[in-house]
């Protein structure tokens, strides 16, 4: 049996963070896992500049609720169910993410959570499992599902590496050029295109 596996911000949905650093002016909240291989620095550098601006999870709930998923997202997810399960695999957190995954009909979300202070402060962060992609694609394969997975970033290629087929979507060059054995496309309809040959083999 088919299984998909998808990244969420960037493939499904916008940035957050960049809807953030937009709505606050605070260029260097741009930064994401395409720009920053490794996640706990990236994380660290947020939680800094969060703390230094009194920016808090009220903050990040107002950018996420003005937030549409992706043009063409919400057809192509189901599209995609009709092929087979579908889930998604996230370096977001489930504090915020509610909103736009009601948009896209509540696909199942596995992610990360956060610490959050008395005052609505971010204070830290608890990842779910240190490669969670990855170890999600491996299980998902001990129980015999066929993996197609797609994603977007350097934190994504654990998880394309582990399934039986993996997808770039909307890669920055950096990404494409470090990572050239994986299939790159750029729209829901190439993507549905390269499922759709992941499926003949």
């Amino acid at each position: 049996m088919r299984l998909f596996c998808l990244d969420l911000e960037g493939v499904l949905i916008p940035e957050i963070w960049i809807g953030l650093a937009e709505r606050t002016g605070i260029d260097a909240l741009r930064a994401t896992t395409r720009d920053v291989p490794d996640y706990d620095a990236l994380m660290r550098q947020r939680l800094r500049l969060l703390e230094r601006h009194r920016l808090g999870l009220r903050d990040v709930e107002a950018v996420v609720a003005r937030m549409a998923p992706l043009p063409g997202a919400r057809e192509f997810l189901g599209w995609l169910r009709e092929l087979g399960p579908v889930i998604i695999l996230s370096d977001t957190y489930r504090e915020f993410a509610g909103p736009l995954m009601a948009q896209l009909d509540r696909p199942a979300l596995f992610c990360h959570s956060l610490a959050v202070g008395p005052d609505g402060a971010i204070v830290d962060y608890r990842l779910r499992h240190p490669d969670h992609k990855r170890a999600s694609v491996e299980a998902f394969r001990a129980l015999n599902f066929h993996v197609t997975a797609a994603g977007d970033s350097h934190n994504d290629i654990s998880m394309l590496k582990a399934a039986d087929a993996g997808i770039l979507f909307r890669a920055p060059q950096a990404v494409r050029q470090a990572h050239p054995g994986f299939a790159a496309v750029e729209d829901y309809e190439a993507l549905k295109d390269a499922i759709r040959d992941c499926g003949r083999g």
